[in-house]
């Protein structure tokens, strides 16, 4: 980079080697120097082609692959070509696995079908952290019931729960993060 930028000031603006340096604040020597290393293309070469052969390996494997054809180049060279051969391996995201058949639930168009329940959770500018559960009648879209508190326990939601029905009926099932609840409440 300071290379092409020590040139561009020789070659534009008509500067001295000298003073171009000084301004890209770059030594000398380091604009001038030649590398001796003869050319790595038979082994980038051959890099590329174990990389297009093996896509999803990385500069590691590659190295003992080629360490096993007896290429005596160590690992930092080795990464410093593959680097340069853009030859990085992309991460893959996270695959989602479907569980089971997906079947739309059918649901009738009256109140008290099916409720949903859900958990929010977020914090206040203390850092203490709170949740809400959330009960809402998917038919009417009405939310049944908000319940804020720093800690909600499994005897805390049944505690709810039994509170609101008591208020509204048993509803037909209970729908809480794809997992349905419907045998309890029918007897």
């Amino acid at each position: 980079m300071k290379r092409e930028a020590v040139a561009y000031l020789q070659a534009e603006h008509g500067l001295s080697e000298q003073r171009a340096c000084h301004i890209v604040g770059a030594d000398r020597t380091m604009i001038r120097y030649q590398s001796r290393r003869a050319p790595d293309m038979v082994l980038r070469g051959r890099l590329r082609d174990l990389a297009n052969e093996r896509r999803r390996f990385g500069y590691r494997r590659l190295f003992v692959l080629l360490r096993r054809e007896g290429e005596p180049s160590g690992i930092n060279r080795i990464y410093r070509l593959y680097r340069e051969e853009g030859l990085t391996v992309r991460k893959r995201k996270a695959r989602r696995k479907a569980v089971g058949t997906r079947a739309p639930i059918l649901v009738e168009a009256r109140p008290n079908a099916r409720w949903s329940l859900d958990f929010v959770h977020d914090q206040f500018a203390s850092g203490q952290r709170f949740r809400v559960l959330n009960v809402v009648d998917d038919v009417t879209r009405e939310c049944l019931a908000a319940i804020p508190d720093t800690s909600i326990s499994g005897r805390r939601v049944a505690r709810e729960l039994t509170a609101l029905i008591e208020r509204r009926g048993k509803p037909g099932m209970i729908v809480s993060d794809n997992v349905l609840c419907q045998e309890n409440l029918a007897a």
